[in-house]
């Protein structure tokens, strides 16, 4: 039997601790799986439903984007994978007697945990202009709601279309296709704040925003580097993959401010050895990085190899690139104080780093959000560049650049048009199929859409999936801004906090999840997803629906697109609700490397898309090569007294989903309000272990900010660095604070000030 919802919201603000853990996986992450799916999913539906996931004839993990190899295992799937599914699977409903329980005040009282433990939304819920209580409306008069409202706008760009990473190719290429005939390119989404950067520094270096590596170059790999990143809990399967590596001769170079338990030892719990035995050890160089170091120690990687007499592959700088003698020139002239002041490494430790650099010929660099989320995000990710072209790392088999997007489908989405700033190719390709002049100018990205929202420029805000209000920076800002829409929607599967931050009217529109069957006029349906690495596949949910009023994401556009556009569109919005296949043609013919998708999608495993620099070493970038960019050195500058904080992941979570409250690998259990710091910096400030701070955000423009309450835990973090999870700490990153170039929030360097906390905390 699964277990009930809780009724009572638990403290989240007196956590217990213990010594952070050197190993992850093994048989605690399969049990820590195993319990919470059953307690969501019952004992019958876990066994049915875990058996499923990744698997050929099964269902895409709405998780992580690591992609799966042509041989998987009967388990395919990680403990946060299966923490994923037994939420979306769950057994727990939400139905209009709750909302009569609850008002939204009172809901907006509770925490996002509480919220997302409810379980499933049933049917769809209106809150009426003044009221503070949803109730049941009928999806036609709903969507009745929005068309009208769209429709009395002054301008279609006053209306926002968010989306986030879960959602399928098809619906998602119909989506934006319906606001560009609608008439705006306000298509925000979650890479507007997680991996923009990696798209626009790799758009720039070397004609592609995508990684260029695929699984099987793992295993090729003489070296890979792991940077900004915690495979262990945002990506276990990942580690995996490193397994097979490692046993292949590779070696891991780990660059990190915190030592991470999946980056030290793996135990797969796959294999016997990581069941019964010690595990793997993975990495063999841990960096422990001062945050925002990673552009000086990439520019001093790359300056080592420069006076390495035959490190640089001379004939490929030559023939595929442009702009070496500029980034050479910076490159060799390097102040070394100032790069182990950037970096806080030793100098000895970088030469470390150059040796096992110079004795490989295969570099792999994989990193995540902790780089793209800093000011200098850019240059950082075009230095990584650099680090590889200088010897021919670009284009080979067992190397290249390796971004690990986030939410599955992240990529997906975005190859499908979803984007602010469309390729005019992309939009002549849409009018061509579809008969119609799609806006040209661009629109709003998820930070400019705030702004927007809370200068009364954007009027209403349609969001496919994902948690905005909790997700977004800036969070009293945002909140704000949302409450200033004229009407909310919210296409979900699960309750939120952007539920509860509501406009003057508000909508939650009950939506399918991938784990179940979506039955439509010409019979049940396959959708399909890109993993990180550019593979297509499909996707086939097998389980019955939460409620039998859900429909698809791919129904609810369908059935607003015809009551917004009318018949002045000639798009077959009901043919194509009806037969996803239909949609797949169209994509075919609108959108590079799709051609034949409906026959590739069949095939077991599905198909890679093509990427040039990877298939042919060709770079679509003005120049026509892989360019070499010599931006000046950056990294933040903390005045005395101050710490660099970085926002993260608990284990216990997925983005702002929270599956429970613990940290197993980190030691914290019980509670989320924690601040990691360095023994040495806390005793310094004035905060013995165990001690309570409120966190106050220092920005150059004087701008200030609080989080109060934290827990203070001493911790093995890089000196003068600091951690605590997100979204308790979004409030301390204004919205203005973003990277250069990508726009993208600046949450991994956020100085702060540590000030003794009024509050005491809860009892837990």
């Amino acid at each position: 039997m699964a277990r009930p919802a809780p009724r009572v919201d638990p403290a989240q603000d007196a956590p217990q601790v213990s010594a952070p853990k050197e190993t992850a996986a093994g048989l605690p992450a399969v049990a820590h799986a195993l319990r919470m799916s059953q307690e969501q999913m019952g004992l019958k539906r876990t066994v049915l439903t875990l058996g499923r996931i990744n698997q050929k004839d099964g269902f895409d993990c709405p998780g992580c984007a690591w992609p799966e190899g042509e041989q998987r295992h009967k388990a395919e799937f990680c403990e946060n994978g299966a923490k994923a599914v037994a939420e979306e699977a769950t057994l727990r409903r939400i139905t209009p007697a709750f909302f009569r329980e609850h008002t939204v005040g009172d809901l907006a009282g509770r925490s996002g945990y509480w919220l997302g433990q409810q379980g499933r939304l049933t049917e769809p819920m209106y809150l009426a202009e003044g009221s503070d209580t949803y109730e049941p409306v009928s999806w036609d008069r709903a969507l009745d709601l929005i068309a009208a409202e769209l429709k009395a706008l002054d301008s279609p760009d006053e209306a926002l279309f968010y989306t986030s990473g879960r959602t399928s190719n098809e619906a998602a290429f119909l989506y934006q296709l319906f606001a560009r005939e609608f008439g705006t390119n306000n298509l925000p989404d979650c890479s507007n704040m997680c991996h923009e950067s990696s798209g626009s520094a790799l758009t720039e270096s070397i004609g592609v925003g995508k990684g260029s590596v695929l699984l099987d170059d793992l295993p090729r790999a003489d070296l890979i580097i792991v940077a900004g990143q915690n495979p262990g809990t945002n990506h276990p399967r990942m580690l995996s993959a490193l397994e097979k590596a490692k046993a292949a001769g590779a070696k891991i170079i780990t660059v990190n401010p915190l030592p991470e338990a999946g980056m030290v030892r793996f135990r797969n719990p796959q294999e016997v050895r990581g069941v019964v035995g010690t595990g793997t050890p993975l990495t063999d160089l841990f960096l422990q990085i001062r945050l925002g170091g990673d552009q000086a120690l990439f520019r001093a990687l790359g300056g080592l190899i420069l006076g390495t007499d035959g490190a640089v592959d001379e004939e490929f700088v030559r023939t595929h690139t442009h702009g070496f003698e500029e980034y050479a020139a910076a490159a060799r002239d390097l102040d070394w104080e100032e790069t182990e002041r950037a970096t806080g490494l030793a100098w000895k430790d970088i030469e470390r780093a150059h040796a096992m650099v110079t004795g490989a010929d295969r570099i792999i660099v994989c990193w995540a959000m902790g780089l793209t989320q800093h000011k200098h995000a850019v240059p950082t990710i075009r230095e990584i560049v650099n680090f590889l072209l200088l010897r021919g790392n670009i284009g080979r088999p067992g190397a290249g650049v390796c971004p690990v997007r986030g939410h599955s489908n992240v990529q997906g989405d975005r190859t499908m048009g979803i984007f602010e700033r469309p390729e005019p190719e992309f939009l002549d390709a849409l009018e061509k199929e579809f008969g119609f002049t799609p806006p040209r100018h661009h629109g709003l990205d998820t930070v400019r859409g705030i702004a927007a929202l809370r200068d009364g420029k954007a009027k209403v805000f349609v969001a496919m999936g994902g948690n905005f209000a909790a997700a977004s920076p800036d969070t009293r800002v945002t909140e704000d801004a949302m409450r200033r829409a004229r009407l909310t929607v919210h296409i979900s599967t699960k309750l939120n906090r952007s539920h509860v931050v509501t406009g003057t009217r508000a909508l939650i529109l009950p939506t399918l999840g991938r784990t179940e069957r979506d039955l439509q006029a010409t019979g049940p349906q396959v959708v399909t997803v890109e993993d990180s690495m550019g593979m297509v596949h499909a996707s086939r949910g097998r389980l019955e629906p939460a409620s039998d009023t859900l429909l698809s994401e791919t129904a609810i556009v369908c059935r607003l697109a015809r009551r917004v556009l009318g018949p002045a569109s000639t798009t077959p919005w009901e043919d194509f609700e009806g037969n996803y296949a239909l949609i797949r043609d169209r994509i075919a013919r609108v959108v590079p490397g799709f051609e034949d998708f409906n026959a590739r999608v069949h095939r077991p495993g599905g198909f890679t898309l093509p990427h040039a620099p990877r298939d042919e070493r060709r770079f679509p970038t003005p120049t026509g090569k892989a360019n070499f960019t010599a931006a000046p050195v950056e990294y933040p500058a903390v005045p005395e007294g101050r710490l660099l904080l970085q926002t993260l992941r608990s284990h216990d979570q997925y983005n702002t989903t929270v599956y429970g409250l613990d940290d197993r690998y980190r030691g914290i259990t019980g509670g989320r309000r924690v601040v990691l710091v360095h023994p040495d910096d806390a005793l310094a400030l004035g905060f013995p272990d165990g001690s309570y701070a409120d966190l106050v955000s220092e920005w150059t423009d004087g701008t200030r900010r609080r989080a109060p309450g934290f827990r203070v835990v001493h911790y093995p973090t890089a000196k003068g660095c600091a951690a605590a999870y997100y979204p308790e700490t979004n409030v301390l990153v204004p919205l203005e604070a973003t990277a250069d170039t990508s726009n993208t929030p600046a949450s991994k360097s956020v100085v702060i000030t540590l000030e003794t906390a009024v509050t005491a905390p809860t009892a837990a």
